[in-house]
């Protein structure tokens, strides 16, 4: 097997709000944001990687913990990626999403979402590479694990179809 070959993309997955999605293989993760925040982590060694997607900044009442809560999210996934053989010093991040449109929301939620996702990055003393924040617009993005390439589109308004895009996943 040639080094390329190793790392093609064998997977399509969808990130549904409110989950997280560290594959075992090269897979292509897509999502759709608006004010939500993605947060992709990829460890360069392993050249592997997964990703989050949460609507809210943080939940204080421990009894219920859900990834749609940025500060149990982003913890979330470095703890898996440090599971699956991850030092954390290896790991990168990228952060997407955080749009506020003031046509469909009056409470900036997204800003507050960045600021969570920052806040636990920095504490863990993991880089944030690049960033495709903020904004009016929604955003969908693809983001290869095996390669760590990721493509953003924005997006005006958003069709039934963006958000699902492949049937039968899940």
């Amino acid at each position: 097997m040639t080094q390329n070959s190793e790392k093609q993309v064998t997977k399509d997955y969808f990130l549904k709000p409110g989950y997280i999605y560290l594959p075992d293989r090269p897979t292509t993760i897509s999502t759709v944001l608006g004010s939500s925040v993605a947060v992709s982590l990829y460890d360069k060694s392993l050249k592997a990687g997964g990703m989050n997607h949460f609507l809210f900044p943080y939940i204080e009442t421990r009894k219920k913990t859900t990834a749609k809560y940025g500060n149990i999210a982003v913890l979330t996934l470095i703890r898996m990626m440090a599971a699956n053989g991850s030092d954390i010093s290896n790991l990168e991040a990228q952060l997407f999403g955080g749009a506020f449109n003031p046509e469909y929301s009056k409470k900036d939620i997204g800003k507050d979402n960045l600021k969570t996702a920052r806040h636990i990055l920095s504490g863990k003393k993991i880089k944030i590479v690049s960033e495709d924040i903020g904004g009016e617009l929604g955003r969908k993005i693809v983001f290869n694990t095996g390669t760590y390439e990721i493509a953003i589109l924005k997006v005006d308004r958003l069709r039934e179809s963006d958000w699902y895009p492949y049937s039968g996943d899940r």
